[in-house]
């Protein structure tokens, strides 16, 4: 999976446009993906990443980085082993993309704010 290109609102991950949230894994993508707080990532909102095996997890925290993100879902992503990554989602998706082919990658991207 690899993102083609990304607007505020708007992501297109190996060809297919996205206007909602979402969660990509190396085989499919999860979409729309809703949190339990619109701008607060919480543990809960990753339980269908929790049970990968992944080397990387890439959060994009919106165009402004408004998403926060609790520090119970870094201290859960460090006990399972993931190499945690939080930036804005323009960053993020460039990193995303880089680490393709460094080893196993999922990423959880806030497309606005």
């Amino acid at each position: 999976m690899k993102i083609d290109f990304y607007e505020f609102g708007r992501i297109i991950v190996n060809g297919q446009e996205y206007r909602y949230d979402l969660i990509i894994f190396p085989d499919r993508v999860l979409s729309p993906w809703w949190r339990l707080e619109g701008h607060c990532l919480e543990v809960a909102d990753l339980k269908e990443v929790w049970s990968e095996k992944a080397d990387f997890l890439v959060i994009g925290t919106g165009a402004y980085g408004v998403m926060k993100v609790r520090e119970e879902v870094k201290k859960k992503a460090l006990e399972l082993g993931f190499t945690l990554i939080i930036q804005p989602t323009f960053k993020a998706v460039e990193t995303f993309n880089q680490k393709i082919g460094l080893g196993k990658v999922i990423g959880a991207f806030h497309l606005t704010c």
